[in-house]
């Protein structure tokens, strides 16, 4: 088991992945003080998806498995409110919530993943065909996506991460392979849902 930590918390209704940025706008008085200690100490915080519930006062139901974030500018409001941009570095898992004082707290561990046989140069180089193919129909059709011409890391322990942050897929889904504990886990379900995104993008091709 890893070191725990204590980490301000914040619950998103959306899913930081590592290496992806997270622009933050805070207004509630809790995360504005939030965002001044950050900055005061070593500019980290936990970023999980809020299961049920609102980002705005309280009473939320969070997922426990996260991601520790960095903050890489932030910049205050004349009246009060932040603007922020952070990125996610490592995949996080909550070990014990502690009561907000005044915004969410945490006990948090690292979580590497977990010891597997390792992902088919093969089967990781098709997955990331299949998000390039469609990034390219959704853009025929229409709709904003991601950047086609996009690069990742050789690692696919880090590049599966990166192809979830870039995959047009659910909220949920994206939470879904943020808790894969194994690349290869992560390889075949996104893999899963490319290609059922990818049939819906092929019937409205072949109806336009």
């Amino acid at each position: 088991m890893g070191e725990v930590r204590r980490l301000p918390m914040f619950p998103l209704s959306t899913v930081l992945l590592p290496s992806a940025l997270l622009p933050l706008h805070l207004f509630e008085k809790r995360y504005r003080q939030m965002i001044v200690d950050v900055l005061e100490g070593d500019r980290e915080f936990g970023a999980v998806l809020i299961r049920r519930g609102s980002e705005v006062g309280g009473g939320d139901e969070r997922c426990d498995v996260g991601t520790r974030a960095r903050v890489l500018e932030a910049s205050e409001a004349p009246d009060g409110r932040w603007s922020v941009v952070a990125v996610g570095l490592q995949r996080l898992c909550v070990h014990r919530w502690l009561p907000d004082d005044p915004y969410p707290l945490a006990q948090v561990r690292a979580l590497p993943d977990a010891p597997g046989f390792p992902v088919a140069e093969v089967a990781y180089r098709k997955v990331q065909g299949s998000l390039r193919r469609l990034l390219a129909g959704l853009s025929e059709l229409g709709e904003p996506v991601a950047e086609m011409m996009f690069e990742v890391a050789d690692d696919p322990g880090l590049g599966t991460l990166q192809l979830a942050a870039l995959a047009p897929i659910a909220v949920h889904d994206r939470q879904r392979l943020l808790e894969c504990d194994r690349a290869s886990e992560r390889v075949a379900l996104l893999e899963g849902m490319l290609g059922e995104a990818q049939e819906v993008v092929d019937l409205r091709l072949g109806s336009s």
